[in-house]
């Protein structure tokens, strides 16, 4: 008696055509913390879709807020995050020139030494 296969099982071709075709959305949010400090912390949204579905369907899935994001995240006015921001750039920039003066400074030691 030879083996029938049912025609009812699902591919990878089959799989990945609806996939594309309704598209998905992975939101996650996640926190490690140690004694009230946060260690480390990851966003992440995942969309899958094809060129199509996700022209069709970006307004909905760029306005949409993760349910899992923290209040105190959302609390925040846009003139904070802004200040914020340049604050943050501020100390980057301080940090970085005086990273490079540091570095020519000891290009100029090791040249010394060289010439001597």
């Amino acid at each position: 008696m030879p083996v029938e296969r049912t025609t009812g099982g699902t591919s990878l071709i089959d799989v990945l055509d609806r996939v594309l075709d309704k598209g998905i959305v992975i939101d996650a949010w996640v926190r490690v913390s140690l004694v009230g400090i946060d260690l480390i912390t990851v966003e992440a949204r995942i969309v899958v879709a094809s060129i199509d579905t996700y022209i069709k369907y970006s307004e909905a899935v760029s306005q949409v807020a993760p349910v899992s994001r923290p209040a105190a995240i959302e609390a925040r006015t846009q003139e904070e995050l802004l200040a914020e921001n340049a604050s943050l750039r501020a100390q980057l920039a301080a940090t970085t020139s005086a990273a490079s003066a540091a570095n020519r400074a000891r290009v100029r030691a090791r040249r010394k030494v060289r010439a001597a």
